[in-house]
């Protein structure tokens, strides 16, 4: 059995990455589509702002935009920069709950512990930016691959 080669491991794993953090953000993208009025109530208690069911669906169509171009490793600056950037947004109105990771409820329960995981997520999706350059299976790659071929 052989080993695979650095550039096939790095290829693999950025893929895993790629696949992953698209995955991540893909799930609430949909689920707008499916309960639109959970989201107009988290912008409203997140953001202060109304918003039309046109408006989470047109959201929830960008975003899904952005994962299927992040699924495929297109424009790779662009839509790695994007998915970060959205998810970035996320982190930055949950901010205070980063602040008490360890926090319970009167019920026994952890609150704050989804922060934790959606702040994993996010620093994955700034690793897939910083690594995009070694995303060697992305369509990006491939494209440009057959064009110096040719």
């Amino acid at each position: 059995m052989r080993l695979p080669t650095p550039y096939q491991s790095e290829a693999l794993a950025l893929l895993l990455l790629r696949v992953g953090c698209a995955w991540f953000i893909l799930v609430w993208a949909v689920n707008k589509i499916f309960a639109p009025v959970q989201y107009q109530k988290l912008a409203r208690y997140f953001d202060s702002i109304d918003l039309g069911l046109w408006q989470v669906y047109a959201i929830a169509g960008v975003q899904i935009v952005i994962c299927l171009l992040v699924f495929a490793g297109w424009a790779r600056i662009v839509s790695y920069a994007a998915l970060a950037a959205m998810h970035g947004f996320t982190i930055f109105r949950q901010w205070p709950q980063y602040l008490a990771p360890f926090e319970i409820n009167d019920d026994g329960f952890p609150v704050n512990r989804n922060v934790t995981v959606a702040l994993c997520a996010f620093l994955a999706m700034v690793a897939l930016w910083l690594l995009r350059h070694r995303d060697h299976w992305s369509l990006d790659a491939v494209l440009a691959a057959r064009k110096t071929k040719t």
